[in-house]
């Protein structure tokens, strides 16, 4: 971005900016016109592929980084309680809500041949993985409106567990060999991918049934929170298999899938080859700005609510996404997600940019790198 900004315009371009969300959201919608009463085709349901991962990353690195801070006296109190930033993440679950139920009528009818719906299905599923990054910042929060409705989304795309093992789970674990969703040195994104999602399925249960046996409840209690999340899911497939049949479940299972995987993707590139320093009561050094990536691209902060200032969010997890910070000092990464989420497609091209990175963040001491303790 040429040239300093200053903060107080930088917040109001933020305030604004932070509405881009709605752009993936929309453009399926883009899509279906273009096909519907332009006769594009089946390349159209391909539309919000190309935006997220063609064209934004085009734009990412054109508009450049913003590494401005709100002022901590100033600023911050004001954006903690403005009821502006948690309408906008708050409005995401009846718009994916609507998008998933439209979209399964839209794969379910024969608007689309099947490279059209392979399209569709993919591009709806990102939007999803979107909603995920929407559903991380309500789950923090303390507010029982904004929990549920974190809780909504994951239960959406399937991944209610998602909830529970992040929190307990990741936020206690991270960047240590206790934490699936911490990606190993040299560990590829497809060797990460189905051992992260088991565990954290697995860990999510474990977790649970430790919680309610603290109260002395059975895990298969009413309190039991991953019931009731999983039962949505469960309703939610069933309704969807009742209005639209084999297709309907086959889109709703889809989609989940896609955006659970972008989810973890995401996880992959966010704590790649960071450790925490054991200590010598067996515990670890406590969470800081230095165990996660940093990424501070303007365009890909706004869609997906400044999850790249990652570093800030580990080091202070209830703080809000508009009030989220950047240091100067934590790991960098070299794009915006979007960039780094195709990087990570290709093992040896992710290692010959990302390994040096680690390498140099630790000194060149390589065997701390590869050896976390």
């Amino acid at each position: 971005m040429p040239g300093p900004i200053r903060p107080q315009l930088m917040l109001q371009i933020k305030k604004w900016g932070y509405l881009i969300f709605m752009t993936p959201l929309g453009l399926p919608i883009l899509s279906w016109a273009l096909t519907s009463h332009f006769g594009l085709g089946d390349a159209s349901a391909w539309m919000t592929i190309l935006f997220v991962f063609g064209i934004v990353p085009v734009l990412d690195a054109l508009i450049g980084k913003d590494a401005s801070n709100p002022d901590e006296q100033l600023h911050t109190p004001h954006l903690e309680k403005s009821l502006y930033y948690p309408l906008l993440t708050l409005s995401c679950v009846p718009a994916y809500l609507f998008l998933i139920i439209w979209g399964a009528h839209i794969f379910s009818s024969d608007l689309y041949h099947w490279a059209g719906k392979i399209g569709w299905l993919l591009s709806i599923g990102v939007v999803g993985g979107l909603a995920i990054t929407v559903a991380h910042e309500l789950i923090h929060k303390n507010s029982v409106l904004e929990q549920t409705a974190g809780g909504l989304l994951l239960a959406m795309v399937g991944y209610g567990g998602f909830k529970v093992e992040h929190i307990r789970g990741h936020h206690v674990n991270v960047a240590t060999p206790a934490d699936a969703s911490s990606s190993r040195y040299n560990q590829s994104l497809y060797h990460f991918l189905p051992r992260a999602i088991f565990s954290n399925v697995k860990n999510a249960w474990v977790l649970e049934q430790r919680r309610l046996a603290r109260k002395g409840l059975s895990s298969h209690s009413p309190y039991n929170e991953l019931i009731w999340w999983y039962g949505v899911s469960a309703a939610l497939l069933a309704g969807f298999t009742l209005a639209w049949g084999l297709m309907g479940a086959l889109f709703f299972v889809g989609q989940g899938v896609v955006a659970i995987l972008l989810l973890e993707t995401v996880n992959y590139l966010e704590h790649y080859g960071l450790h925490r320093r054991a200590k010598d009561d067996g515990g670890y050094e406590r969470v800081t700005h230095q165990h996660s990536w940093n990424s501070n691209y303007l365009l890909t902060n706004l869609m997906l609510f400044q999850l790249q200032r990652h570093s800030d969010h580990h080091a202070n997890a209830k703080r809000r996404y508009q009030a989220l910070r950047h240091y100067d000092e934590s790991p960098q990464l070299p794009a915006g997600y979007a960039t780094m989420v195709l990087l990570a497609l290709a093992p040896p091209l992710w290692r010959k940019v990302m390994n040096p990175k680690v390498n140099h963040y630790y000194q060149q001491d390589t065997s701390a790198a590869e050896n976390p303790q």
